[in-house]
């Protein structure tokens, strides 16, 4: 596996991703088609299109709402536990200043940079995408959703 950076941490789900949004994508273009050609059948075309695209709609939605949810519940309390173990004060009470954004983003720096970075971010309010860019030595989350 190679070594995750800010460059290649975008993670992708082949299924989802790569075969069933194609196949969805591929079915919504053929139903539009045949509406577009089969005007005695028009609405029912129209409709079949609709149902395809609702369905992809309420995969994505899903898919994001229920995965997303539960890993930022994690993501936050291991970023609580890390920055207890690191410096023995909790990170909780700093949290109201800190968006979720934020947080995500420090995960990825290593123990040695993560106190300093978090205090870093509080001082200059740094974005999740500064925060990622600052990181000199990256913490790999290849467990992400």
């Amino acid at each position: 596996m190679s070594k995750q950076n800010y460059s290649n941490h975008v993670r992708y789900y082949t299924p989802h991703h790569f075969v069933f949004y194609p196949v969805l994508l591929l079915a919504i273009i053929a139903s539009g088609r045949a509406a577009a050609t089969q005007p005695d059948r028009q609405l029912e075309w129209i409709a079949i299109t609709g149902i395809f695209i609702l369905l992809g709609w309420l995969s994505f939605m899903v898919r994001q709402h229920y995965g997303l949810i539960n890993q930022n519940r994690t993501v936050r309390l291991e970023m609580r536990f890390r920055y207890f173990v690191l410096t023995g004060q909790r990170l909780d009470l700093l949290e109201d200043k800190l968006s979720f954004g934020q947080i995500a983003a420090l995960r990825f720096a290593s123990d040695a940079e993560l106190p300093a970075l978090v205090q870093r971010a509080l001082k200059e309010n740094l974005t999740s995408t500064d925060i990622k860019k600052a990181i000199k030595n990256w913490l790999a989350d290849d467990m992400r959703v």
